[in-house]
């Protein structure tokens, strides 16, 4: 009876929520599902999609007082937009590793990004989880140009990111956000395996060759 309780509970609180969530936030969820699985096909489409959803999230965010998220969206667009470009050269841009000297790079980046964005939101915005939310940007902020370059570890910064954004997201009431979250998180598992095989395979073919 109890368990049969719970679930009923569950439901009505899933429900409570789904009708709460605006149309604006699904169909940014729509595109973002979209998006992440046309990148894990290694799908340059998947930018297309990607635009469309962030230009809905730089509105969702902002609403919801997540203003370094809402930034991040439109970091999101300009990357969308160079990604299309780097994905559609002439030579496809190939997947490659992190180098030892690309990390020091990220570690100083990491720092000067993520210090600058709590300065901004906790000194100039009504933010109050500002450092939670630069945290989170930082690292998809980072994480998404390593995904513009096809470095094979972007997925673990995104995911990280991932995992920090979901109780953040869930505190601000974007319940159907944190869903798409989730999914990010375990697309992106398969989306670093899936890359790491193309770049061993493309390892040993220059090897061969």
């Amino acid at each position: 009876m109890f368990a049969k309780n719970c679930i009923i509970s569950l439901l009505d609180s899933i429900r409570l929520q789904v009708a709460n969530t605006s149309a604006l936030e699904w169909f940014a969820f729509f595109f973002g599902v979209v998006q992440v699985l046309l990148a894990l096909k290694n799908k340059v489409l998947n930018f297309y999609a990607g635009i469309v959803s962030v230009l809905l999230y730089i509105i969702v965010f902002y609403q919801a007082g997540l203003f370094a998220e809402s930034l991040l969206n439109m970091y999101y667009l300009i990357i969308s937009i160079a990604g299309i470009l780097f994905w559609k050269g002439v030579t496809p841009l190939p997947i490659s590793k992190t180098s030892f000297h690309d990390w020091i790079k990220v570690a100083i980046l990491f720092v000067l990004l993520g210090t600058f964005l709590y300065f901004i939101l906790s000194r100039f915005t009504e933010s109050v989880v500002p450092f939670a939310d630069s945290l989170v940007a930082t690292f998809a902020w980072i994480g998404s140009w390593m995904l513009v370059k096809r470095k094979l570890e972007n997925w673990v910064l995104l995911n990280v990111s991932n995992i920090l954004a979901i109780p953040l997201l869930l505190y601000k009431g974007l319940e159907l956000t944190a869903l798409l979250t989730v999914i990010y998180f375990v697309v992106a598992i398969f989306g670093y395996f899936t890359w790491k095989r193309e770049f061993m395979a493309g390892e040993k073919t220059f090897q061969n060759s």
